[in-house]
């Protein structure tokens, strides 16, 4: 396996408050064909790092620092004009929210050809022949391609999004949160979707998500952030099974078991005094 994606020290900052640092000192590395879960609670950053890969970080935020090193190639340098070539055709992305990401004036099928027809060139008959293949790797019937978002359920409307990002055939697909608003049923299916398709098409995938269930079902590998920064990292085996890091710990402790036996614990910040001393 061939390293796809390694990050190095990548930092990011409110423009007008450089020294806060949203995102801090990150460090990780993907390989193409395997998965790496980034878990934490909200507004630990995790985020914030998949959307500086895709360069698509607000104007009120900025890199102040690290490389974002992509099949050879520093991101961190490019332009917004030169990304532009890398978002959809190399690198996909699930966005968390699929009803605020596809817009609701346009029909499924022209959105996801509108991917095609910019990175490959695809019209007319080609294009639609296309989007109805793509429909279908998802599980929704080609004829829907004229359906519009709200008109689909919400598991369609991520089904969708899936087609979108991978309709260039990307080396590595970025999913936020594809999942978290979804039922228990469509998200096993949606796992299993991503699964299948990262296994056919060998792409590497980057997974972000705060649900250890889904980290257990799809991670190789797996990076735990707390406040911008990475606490711990390793196989999911590793992480899951032995967890090094008193706030892994806490997270797992938070998890309910399958039985309903084990009463809900917040997670005790205490660790931190020991941490910090």
């Amino acid at each position: 396996m061939t390293e796809l994606l390694r990050i190095e020290g990548l930092t990011v900052a409110p423009v007008a408050q450089p020294e806060r640092r949203l995102v801090n000192n990150v460090s990780f590395s993907l390989k193409t064909g395997r998965t790496i879960c980034i878990v934490g609670e909200s507004g630990s950053g995790k985020s914030l790092t998949a959307l500086s890969v895709m360069g698509l970080l607000s104007p009120a935020l900025k890199r102040t620092s690290g490389s974002i090193v992509f099949q050879g190639q520093d991101l961190a340098g490019f332009s917004n004009l030169a990304m532009q070539d890398i978002r959809g055709k190399r690198i996909g992305m699930i966005f968390q929210e699929p009803m605020t990401s596809l817009n609701p004036v346009l029909n499924v099928g022209f959105q996801i050809g509108e991917t095609l027809t910019c990175h490959l060139g695809l019209t007319g008959k080609a294009l639609k022949v296309k989007v109805g293949e793509l429909l279908e790797q998802v599980g929704i019937p080609a004829d829907r391609a004229n359906s519009y978002p709200d008109e689909m359920s919400g598991g369609q409307r991520q089904r969708v999004m899936i087609a979108m990002s991978i309709a260039c055939e990307p080396a590595m697909l970025i999913a936020d949160e594809p999942t978290t608003a979804l039922d228990v049923t469509v998200q096993a299916q949606i796992l299993r979707l991503l699964a299948d398709l990262k296994h056919r098409m060998n792409m590497g995938m980057l997974f972000i998500t705060h649900d250890f269930g889904v980290v257990a079902d799809i991670a190789d590998d797996v990076v735990v952030m707390f406040r911008g920064e990475v606490v711990e990292m390793g196989s999911v085996e590793q992480v899951l099974g032995k967890p090094r890091h008193p706030y892994t710990r806490a997270l797992l402790d938070c998890v309910p078991d399958a039985e309903g036996r084990k009463p809900l614990k917040p997670i005790d910040y205490a660790w931190l005094n020991e941490v910090s001393a």
